[in-house]
């Protein structure tokens, strides 16, 4: 074949409609109903058929079309007003300073492994993506100074069809980057700017692309490129596919990839923020970079490094998280250890909770965990399934004591509300419900919305699901070259006015999907009762190699070709943030029954309460925190069970009961103005007492506040005039390490006398054997709480001792005390621990002593 040279046409707009391409390439269209509603305006079919891809929409607008616009004064005085609002947006230069002494001046480097930020940009699989597009989105709005770091695929994730036996099949459409809204980068030659990197031996080389979320950019990496081959060129392909030598390749891309677009970027951010373990190398690459730089030791740079990231955990399960055999970390990482100056088997113990084990793979979350002296769960359950899953990364440390904390996520609402009910916000609560929306006193103003308003606004949404989901339907049945006669009943399928249900999510087994099915005639009276029909409406994807997920769509779509459930029950292909938007915007009731405790938050149900649904849940993930006995719903009381035939019978009953008893007669109690009162009453209940906590502007300000300023500082101490604090802190540690063995409790001193009257203290002096070491090198605490009849701690409180005198020769004396606050049976015991003013994370140490 000839060589092709390639060359790009771009969309040319008239001067006075520049404004339209000048918001295409920005996704704070994606939030703002305004910027939305001028592209629909334009050519509402057309800006479906392009996914709401302003920019590929703008290249198919006719000649003819743009002239009609020009000479639109409605049309262009509205994009005028969209693309004022857009500056002045853009505008604002303060640094986020909520409850902070003073404002950031530093730089949060957030890595994922993709991001779920529009239907126009398809680099997302489900809630891990969206959870990180919308981590962007809220910074943006509250000007925290992050961006993103993540890799852009070719083919994105899968798009979902059904066969005629309701099997999930797989279909992968090529991406067109140059009609997305996002931007090459060029370096100042005007070269394209790309980073290189090495596979074991084969060298890599990765060019860098721009998407521009508001105020935050995110920068991705592009390996499908004519310099690579064609077995690197795939790296970027696909999202999740693959096998496990692709699943690391691809991390050593996003991670030590990353950390080098980092560089060549010339920013300089002072925090590591990795959303869940793909992304973990990129602590090793920052370690690699700082020895290189500061010609430092590893263990000197660890210190630096360790004390400025940040980890966030999402999985629930061991198997979730990704492992990799020896024999793969040896064909990718023995050249790497020696650049970080350390032995190889001393890289694969970073990997395993247990270093000195051989037969354990190399697992990114230890890794992680590890290099992170920040960590949290995405939820309060989730924070303690995670210290029990980790305990053992910190051995002999007590349970409740592992420092893995819990951030609860949230949604982004802007990106979720419909237009509809945005504007009745807007109406009654004013603009603060964007900009503060943790703010409790902003939601409470819900009770000035008439109940007649919200309902209408409601019942307008499921009408356009209603609507949306037949023509859906109807389209999915064309494909799958059904009969005339079904492809004529699908705009027949459902009731606007009916009680809705909606169920979307990935299709896990341990989600079960078809627990609502577990009785079929059961659920069959349910929604075909003459008087108060109810209807369900499912969606979502299995895991290309999860099967059993697949069995259970396949269920669903065989139950739905029963009569009886033919025009209540559907289930909608290809599941997408689109599909995802009218769902939530249009059901009455979220159902959501996964196997307590393996969900790790769910923001599905979060997205649904700003639209005036109501979520219907296990007590699991974010709806243990958010369920109040008034706002919703629950299956159960948070019960765990071992037998699962037995929880599925249990729960499944649990579900037709609340039905049957509750939920469908409360949606169908009318007054005499038609409106359902006490259904209403639930919606207002479920948005004042959920809204203000179970969104992304306070996930964004808690990880600010609890995580990004303490880790930014810790890395302007440590990496201050050449590391010099690292280096010193490094050396303290070794001291303290070394000289360990000699620490032991010699005496604990306090009076016995059984019982003590509340209100009163108990003094406890301890000494201390501390050998070379300096009291200013421990930390000292009582360590004491209520005790079950095992004698056991149930929860626990810490008394720091503060030292007294060396009453001998490396013999210190500590004292300090209990106060006596509470009635029952308690217990303590002493805890020594090593202690630096710059030590972060005493526990990374191993050294706890008791007594």
């Amino acid at each position: 074949m000839q060589k092709l040279r390639p060359f790009r046409v771009v969309p040319h707009l008239p001067p006075r409609l520049n404004a339209l391409k000048y918001v295409a390439y920005n996704l704070y269209f994606t939030w703002n109903h305004d910027a939305i509603r001028l592209f629909h305006r334009i050519d509402p079919d057309r800006w479906d058929q392009c996914q709401h891809n302003p920019v590929l929409f703008l290249g198919m607008i006719s000649q003819k079309q743009l002239n009609e616009i020009l000479t639109d004064e409605g049309f262009l005085s509205q994009m005028d007003r969209v693309e004022y609002e857009f500056k002045r947006y853009m505008e604002v230069t303060h640094r986020y300073e909520h409850n902070l002494e003073q404002p950031t001046d530093f730089q949060v480097a957030y890595f994922s492994f993709e991001y779920g930020l529009s239907e126009a940009l398809p680099l997302y699989s489900g809630g891990l993506g969206i959870l990180a597009g919308e981590h962007l989105k809220s910074s943006s709005d509250l000007c925290v100074p992050l961006f993103g770091i993540g890799l852009l695929y070719q083919m994105g994730y899968f798009q979902q069809y059904l066969n005629s036996d309701g099997w999930q099949q797989l279909q992968y459409k090529q991406n067109d980057f140059y009609n997305m809204p996002i931007l090459p980068l060029h370096d100042a030659g005007g070269e394209r700017l790309g980073i290189e990197l090495k596979l074991g031996n084969e060298p890599v080389k990765a060019l860098l692309w721009k998407i521009q979320v508001g105020r935050v950019d995110l920068y991705v990496l592009d390996a499908n490129i004519n310099e690579n081959p064609p077995e690197i060129r795939n790296l970027t392909s696909m999202l999740y596919g693959g096998d496990l030598e692709m699943r690391v390749r691809q991390e050593i891309l996003l991670g030590i990839g990353g950390a080098r677009a980092i560089q060549a970027l010339g920013r300089t951010p002072a925090v590591y923020h990795m959303n869940e373990g793909h992304s973990a190398f990129a602590a090793l690459e920052r370690i690699r970079q700082i020895i290189l730089q500061h010609g430092v030791s590893f263990a000197e740079a660890w210190e630096a490094v360790a004390a400025s990231n940040v980890f966030t955990t999402h999985t629930p399960v061991p198997a979730g998280n990704d492992m990799f055999p020896q024999h793969l970390m040896e064909r990718y990482f023995q050249g790497y250890a020696e650049e970080l100056g350390i032995p190889f088997p001393q890289l694969m113990g970073l990997g395993r909770q247990n270093p000195d084990d051989s037969n354990e793979p190399f697992c990114m979350t230890v890794l992680a965990l590890k290099l992170s002296n920040y960590t949290n769960a995405v939820s309060r359950l989730h924070g303690s399934v995670s210290r029990k899953m980790w305990q053992n990364v910190w051995k002999g440390t007590p349970e409740i004591d592992v420092p893995i904390q819990h951030i609860t996520n949230g949604v982004h609402i802007p990106s979720w509300i419909s237009h509809e009910m945005g504007s009745l916000y807007q109406r009654y609560l004013g603009p603060k419900w964007t900009e503060d929306p943790d703010n409790e006193r902003v939601w409470e103003r819900i009770d000035r919305i008439p109940d007649s308003e919200l309902w209408r606004t409601h019942e307008r949404r499921r009408e356009r699901l209603v609507a949306f989901t037949r023509q859906r339907l109807r389209q999915q049945l064309i494909n799958r070259g059904a009969s005339r006669r079904e492809i004529d009943l699908a705009s027949e399928v459902l009731n606007p006015e009916a009680l809705t249900i909606g169920f979307a999510r990935r299709f896990a087994t341990y989600k079960r999907g078809n627990l609502i099915l577990r009785n079929p005639d059961r659920l069959s009276a349910i929604l075909n009762h003459s008087e108060r029909p109810v209807q369900i409406i499912f969606a979502g994807k299995a895991h290309p190699k999860d099967n059993p997920g697949k069995e259970i769509i396949r269920q669903i779509i065989h139950l739905n070709r029963r009569p009886d459930f033919r025009h209540s029950v559907v289930f909608l292909e290809d599941y997408d943030m689109n599909v995802a938007r009218y769902l939530v915007q249009g059901v009455d009731i979220w159902l959501n029954n996964p196997r307590r405790p393996l969900e790790a938050c769910g923001t599905s149900g979060m997205k649904v309460t700003p639209n005036g649904g109501l979520n219907f849940s296990i007590l699991d993930g974010w709806w243990v925190e958010g369920y109040n006995g008034e706002n919703g719903w629950s299956i159960g009381a948070g019960e765990e069970y071992t037998d699962y035939n037995y929880q599925d019978d249990i729960e499944s009953e649990a579900i037709y009961s609340l039905l049957e008893g509750e939920i469908v007669p409360l949606f169908y109690e009318r007054g005499r103005d038609k409106l359902p009162r006490g259904w209403i009453h639930k919606m207002k209940l479920a948005m004042k007492s959920l809204l203000s906590r179970f969104n992304t502007h306070r996930m964004v300000e808690d990880y600010m506040e609890q995580f990004y300023v303490h880790a930014a500082q810790a890395w302007d101490a440590l990496s201050a005039d050449g590391m010099a604090q690292s280096v010193a802190l490094t050396a303290w540690r070794e001291k303290v390490e070394k000289a360990w063995g000699q620490v032991k409790i010699l005496q604990v001193d306090y009076e016995q006398n059984g019982d003590y009257p509340i209100g009163s203290a108990i003094d406890i002096t301890v000494d201390l054997n501390l050998g070379p070491l300096e009291p200013s090198d421990v930390m000292v605490d009582v360590y004491y709480g209520p005790t079950n009849p095992m004698g056991e701690l149930t929860e626990h409180d810490v008394s720091p001792l503060k030292f007294q005198a060396e009453i001998s020769p490396g013999v210190c004396r500590f004292r300090g005390g209990i106060f006596c606050d509470k009635t029952g049976s308690f217990s303590f015991t002493i805890r020594v621990m090593p202690f630096h003013s710059l030590l972060n994370q005493p526990l990374s140490m191993h050294l706890t002593l008791w007594g």
